[in-house]
């Protein structure tokens, strides 16, 4: 057994709603406290000293400064397995070029599936190595990644096997995303419904063979997969046990619907959701993700997470961290931007990248400091906690942890 502590207070997230708006006094926010780790998870929380008097043989990890303990950081949306460089393409829009003018010029989406099959599986090991060790420094101890830059069975198998690979290597947890469905190659000889039936038929078995990812992920926009020719393909990765998680509402609404439809855990971006899409939301199961950092990367409107939270929506907000459009990759920063647009308290953003971003990835066992929980955890250096937020993200952590072991 292990205790760390005192912490100036710790941010639980026990008990806070899974939908709707929060208030700050929502949050349990104990103070002078500790935390007693057993086997990799919370035993309790409590006072420093009646943890020692009780647990007399437990180490001791004391922390000597102020600190703010929070559960270990969520980001359950990422593309970090990739290859090259998209800040061509960033300066290009920047400059005034459309996204269709960019792509006709040998950019876009494509240009980085170019570089992430010229790639090999090593080097993509590497690249989301570096980039999981980013998370953590941030406190991300929890990180979505999403295959999609290979298009080809063989390409989306390494990438696959690169970020299982990665996994194995780094401290931090990885869940994997089959996004094979991300955009339709242009180099496929055949259709549009032939491309998917090829994933469905080639490649999903593989993922469970393998154990690549449980998960299926689909981009729903007029560049991209319709509700009438992506429905097979979520029905087929249902039947075979994946979960489903949708690119929804980015340009045009339309994929909040298929969503629901299909029983997706979430729906990300949303930045196109109208108030009728908010309410089908609100009244379903279906869990909202934000992508703040794909609004700051391509300059365009903010999801209406506002309007979300106050129709009654679970909420997570994820970075989108990816080299087109979400090339920043800053989970806390992100989010406090969003706030500011958005109007979000405090609890709002707290809850929304720890324990609702972990039900974004159907994980039941982090994001909440209490008994049983995984003892992923992230202190700041501070007093208050009110003060992680207001620095906008410059304030970084001064320690992590990863199951009770300091990272």
């Amino acid at each position: 057994m292990k205790i760390i502590g005192p912490f100036s207070q710790i941010l639980t997230m026990d008990n806070v709603a899974l939908k709707g708006a929060l208030q700050d006094s929502d949050l349990n926010v104990l103070s002078n406290v500790a935390v007693l780790i057993e086997n990799g998870l919370i035993h309790s929380v409590g006072d420093f000293d009646l943890l020692k008097k009780d647990f007399p043989n437990a180490d001791i990890e004391e922390v000597q400064e102020e600190n703010v303990l929070l559960p270990g950081l969520i980001d359950s949306h990422t593309h970090i397995c990739f290859a090259g460089s998209r800040a061509k393409d960033y300066a290009m829009r920047n400059a005034g070029k459309s996204y269709l003018e960019i792509a006709k010029e040998g950019g876009g989406i494509m240009d980085t599936v170019r570089a992430t099959r010229r790639a090999s599986k090593e080097e993509l090991v590497s690249n989301t190595l570096m980039r999981l060790d980013k998370q953590l420094s941030n406190g991300i101890t929890t990180t979505e990644v999403k295959s999609g830059y290979g298009l080809t069975v063989a390409d989306e198998l390494k990438m696959l096997e690169a970020i299982k690979e990665a996994a194995t290597k780094s401290k931090s947890s990885v869940i994997s995303t089959c996004l094979a469905a991300h955009i339709f190659p242009k180099d496929f000889d055949g259709s549009i419904e032939q491309y998917l039936q090829m994933m469905v038929s080639e490649l999903f078995p593989q993922l469970l063979s393998k154990e690549l990812s449980c998960r299926v992920d689909a981009f729903i926009e007029e560049e991209a997969f319709n509700s009438h020719n992506i429905g097979p393909y979520f029905d087929a990765a249902k039947q075979m046990g994946f979960d489903i998680t949708v690119h929804a509402d980015q340009f045009h609404a339309g994929g909040s619907k298929v969503a629901i439809e299909v029983g997706a855990i979430s729906a990300d971006h949303l930045e196109a959701s109208t108030d009728q899409e908010i309410m089908a939301l609100a009244e379903s199961d279906v869990i909202a993700v934000a992508l703040p950092g794909a609004s700051i990367g391509l300059g365009c409107a903010f999801t209406p997470a506002r309007k979300l939270l106050d129709a009654g929506t679970c909420l997570s907000i994820a970075s989108d961290w990816n080299p087109g459009s979400g090339p920043m990759g800053d989970l806390l920063t992100s989010a406090c931007v969003l706030q500011t647009f958005e109007k979000l308290s405090n609890a709002e953003v707290f809850a929304a990248i720890t324990s609702r971003a972990a039900a974004a990835l159907h994980l039941k066992d982090r994001g909440v400091i209490s008994a049983g929980y995984k003892a992923d955890l992230v202190a700041f250096p501070t007093a208050d906690f009110r003060e992680i937020l207001y620095h906008q993200g410059q304030m970084k952590p001064a320690k992590v942890w990863i199951n009770g072991a300091s990272v």
